[in-house]
């Protein structure tokens, strides 16, 4: 079997990381939970307030500029960090960024509207559009193809990144590279927790890990669906994985692991799990989780240990994706659920 770094070498990257990112242990939260706890801060790689859509970026941008692209288009929720990072990036490489963002977090007022991750897409310059679904990828691809299409009438190169599973995951990608930078930094974990949405970052973490000799577990913590559906996606993603990377499987079927226990009220909305998690790591270590990624998916950590799965005295990883932008547009929601008794 080809190494992850072999495998990867035929795909065009645009170089967007200038460092690995630290891996720290966590100390307050280890005597706490009773665990040998440690922080991967993928919310450090640094361009445009970071967070782990940048390890992602690095092939659909490189697959961009290698078709000679100058207009980037992507789709995202209101709040997306996916659409921040791409802008930023795009504003980088002196391209234009058109976002699409979707209504997927229901009844959300004026500061979820404008603060956060959308003030950070206007100052970077970019043309925000709206798509009016936020649970039909299939029909959010085709509104940016089409308006792709009036782009290129106007004499402009514009290249889609897509968000429907019919798509090749090169995403995953990144994170194929990610766990190779993991393995030099420290090969041995008992387990290690990630956040799970559209799977390109876990599928791509385990793919890498895998290919690479490392059973390690990878716990997804669900953000977006139930772990029944976020198998079947996982499983999915796995396959288009494998076909972009010429594999018959990048890991087994059994490999997929998958915690909800954070996951209500649902996507973007703060839970009992997620405020305490937040609370947790703030008052523990200093450092912040946002309400809709990181914060769920740490929450699998105390979650995980509760039910046996994690016992006292393990090595267990977090990787933070980052996301921190999202704290502001959540000011409402989070001043309530942290206002003095």
């Amino acid at each position: 079997m080809e190494k992850p770094e072999t495998l990867l070498q035929s795909f065009p990257r645009a170089r967007l990381l200038r460092a690995a990112t630290p891996l720290e242990p966590l100390s307050g939260l280890s005597e706490a939970l009773d665990l040998d706890l440690w922080i991967k801060r993928d919310d450090l790689t640094g361009l445009g307030f970071g967070g782990n859509k940048i390890r992602q970026l690095e092939y659909y941008f490189g697959a961009a500029l290698a078709e000679g692209a100058d207009t980037i288009l992507l789709t995202g929720a209101v709040q997306s960090n996916y659409v921040r990072c791409a802008a930023a990036v795009a504003a980088q490489l002196n391209m234009r960024a058109i976002l699409q963002l979707e209504a997927r977090v229901p009844d959300m007022g004026t500061t979820y509207q404008q603060s956060g991750n959308v003030l950070l897409d206007r100052l970077l310059g970019a043309e925000i559009i709206y798509f009016p679904e936020g649970e039909d990828e299939a029909g959010a691809d085709a509104a940016l193809h089409a308006r792709a299409q009036e782009e290129r009438r106007k004499g402009h190169r514009p290249y889609v990144i897509p968000l429907g599973l019919n798509n090749p995951p090169r995403g995953a990608l990144g994170y194929m590279r990610a766990a190779e930078e993991l393995r030099a930094q420290a090969p041995d974990f008992d387990a290690i927790v990630v956040a799970s949405g559209s799977g390109l970052t876990h599928a791509g973490l385990l793919a890498g890990l895998r290919l690479d000799g490392c059973d390690t577990p990878v716990w997804g913590s669900c953000v977006r669906r139930s772990a029944r559906e976020q198998s079947a996606r996982l499983t999915e993603v796995h396959q288009r994985l494998a076909d972009l990377l010429g594999l018959s499987q990048a890991f087994a079927a059994t490999d997929i692991r998958l915690w909800d226990g954070a996951l209500a009220p649902g996507y973007g909305q703060l839970g009992a799990n997620a405020e305490a998690a937040i609370r947790m790591m703030a008052q523990r270590e200093g450092l912040f989780l946002d309400p809709v990624y990181t914060a769920k998916s740490f929450a699998a950590v105390p979650g995980l240990l509760a039910d046996g799965t994690l016992r006292p005295g393990m090595r267990v990883l977090f990787v933070h994706t980052g996301g921190l932008p999202a704290l502001f547009a959540y000011e409402q929601e989070l001043t309530a659920a942290f206002a003095p008794d």
